[in-house]
């Protein structure tokens, strides 16, 4: 969680773009195969909300300091 609130926004959007590639990967990469670690979708996934509430939040706090 310290990485990601380092990181720009831009940062960010990269970021969040390669987790969803790679959870891709894992979901239809080994479709068939049972012998696949189970966390790591769990661990992308809540990687990916993680950065996403990250943004929400400045968005949030940069609309309310606006005005």
């Amino acid at each position: 969680m310290a990485d990601i609130t380092k990181m720009d926004i831009q940062g960010l959007h990269g970021e969040i773009v390669e987790k969803r590639e790679a959870l891709r990967k894992f979901r239809f990469g080994e479709a068939g195969s049972r012998a696949r670690n189970v966390r790591e979708g769990r661990m992308l996934r809540r990687d990916i909300a993680r950065m996403l509430t990250e943004l929400k939040s400045r968005t949030i706090a940069k609309k309310a300091k606006n005005g």
